[in-house]
């Protein structure tokens, strides 16, 4: 079958939670997050609205080629778009793709602000090795 629905995986990566202030050290990490089996990996990350127009929900994107290895940032290059911050001024939704060959990613939501909105992110996975 060559629909949507059939060819891809969706992983939970980060739960629906309200982010510190701390800056990259106190943001919500996912667990690692297995790509095998996909070629393309796409992590949609999303907000709820906060009362201050000042917060904003910063992504960062790691890689490694273990689960238990050394997980490193994600050069520019093996992006599709950009780690692309959401300004909470109001509920909103954002992407960005992976293009690298490490089999296991990371995501990072940390906030800058007073950044009290709820953040959530999953892992949509595609073009599967084996597909039906």
């Amino acid at each position: 079958m060559r629909d949507m629905h059939n060819n891809i995986s969706v992983i939970h990566a980060i739960t629906p939670q309200a982010i510190g202030t701390t800056g990259i050290a106190g943001g919500k990490l996912s667990n690692f997050l297995d790509r095998r089996g996909f070629e393309t990996a796409e992590f949609v990350y999303q907000s709820g609205a906060s009362a201050s127009v000042a917060d904003t929900i910063n992504p960062v994107v790691y890689e490694c080629d273990t689960t238990g290895g050394t997980f490193t940032s994600v050069a520019d290059a093996d992006l599709l778009g950009t780690e692309a911050a959401i300004t909470l001024t109001a509920a909103a939704t954002k992407k960005v793709g992976y293009q690298g060959r490490k089999p296991y990613l990371k995501l990072r939501l940390y906030g800058l602000g007073t950044a009290t909105a709820i953040v959530a992110a999953s892992l949509v996975l595609g073009k599967p090795n084996r597909a039906p």
